[in-house]
């Protein structure tokens, strides 16, 4: 029998309000949901960085999907802002509201593991470039006893990612994606994506949702390359081929952002509408 299991992805996106976030959370904690509660911190890390010198650079792969290049003094920029900023912030909220919340980052315990990208693939200045210098990877192992233990002893687990490489330094790791592969090591039935935007966008001014991708033309541009929404879409179709039974991705901006997108308001992804060749390159060229 699956476990009952909730995985919340809480975005980084300065839009999004945490403590509206924690409020559902800690309402379906106290009504016996089992919850994991997995956070990035974009806006923190860029504001972090700002204040030490540091401008936030993105690498942008061939298929356009776009992720945070992570050189050493980005990477501590990283840690210091997830562990120190946003999930201490995530953690006294929600004890503050009567849950028993626990923040652990990927190294904590060897929580997450991750291959290190030796190469990525990447356009610069209009150039497809490989770059070498990027300390980031992708999860491979969830320790999926240690969050049960959490979550039997009835705390709610606040994960954050850099993870361990297999050379036992740490990488950082796109947050969507932890929390899908979070998702499926636990073998959670629902995984819930909050981000800043109503729904999958196809550009800023166009709404689209992730049913009418296959529909679209051929010579279309698909809805989720590009921008942050790609790694979303990309993580969604992880977490499904895990087994998660449901990928919602919802508007973290609404009053009670996880009640609404489990009560039917958020976009709700399934394979047939992203695997299609398109996504399937898409999820090769971040990886």
């Amino acid at each position: 029998m699956k476990n009952r299991i909730l995985v919340v992805k809480c975005g980084g996106n300065a839009a999004v309000d945490p403590a509206k976030v924690c409020q559902d959370i800690a309402a379906l904690h106290h009504a016996g949901e089992r919850v994991v509660l997995v956070h990035g911190g974009s806006a923190d890390i860029d504001d972090l960085g700002r204040r030490l010198g540091l401008t936030p650079r993105r690498l942008v792969a061939p298929d356009g999907v776009s992720a945070r290049y992570t050189d050493a003094a980005t990477l501590q920029t990283v840690a210091t802002a997830l562990s120190g900023i946003v999930q201490p912030r995530l953690v006294t909220t929600l004890v503050n509201l009567g849950v028993r919340a626990v923040g652990l980052s990927g190294w904590d315990g060897g929580l997450l593991r991750a291959r290190r990208k030796k190469a990525q693939r990447a356009v610069v200045d209009g150039r497809k470039t490989i770059v070498r210098d990027d300390h980031s990877g992708r999860i491979t192992d969830v320790d999926a006893g240690l969050l049960n233990t959490l979550l039997d002893a009835g705390l709610v687990p606040v994960v954050s990612s850099p993870a361990l490489a297999e050379d036992g330094r740490p990488v950082n790791a796109d947050a969507d994606r932890t929390a899908a592969a979070v998702a499926g090591a636990l073998g959670a039935d629902t995984l819930v994506m909050l981000t800043g935007a109503p729904g999958v966008l196809r550009d800023p001014a166009d709404e689209t949702s992730v049913e009418g991708i296959h529909r679209m033309p051929a010579e279309g541009a698909p809805a989720h390359v590009g921008g942050g929404m790609g790694l979303k879409l990309i993580a969604a179709r992880e977490a499904l081929l895990a087994g998660v039974d449901r990928v919602l991705i919802g508007d973290g901006r609404s009053d009670t952002p996880v009640q609404r997108a489990l009560d039917g308001g958020a976009t709700t992804v399934q394979l047939a509408d992203i695997d299609r060749p398109s996504g399937r390159q898409a999820g090769k060229e971040a990886a």
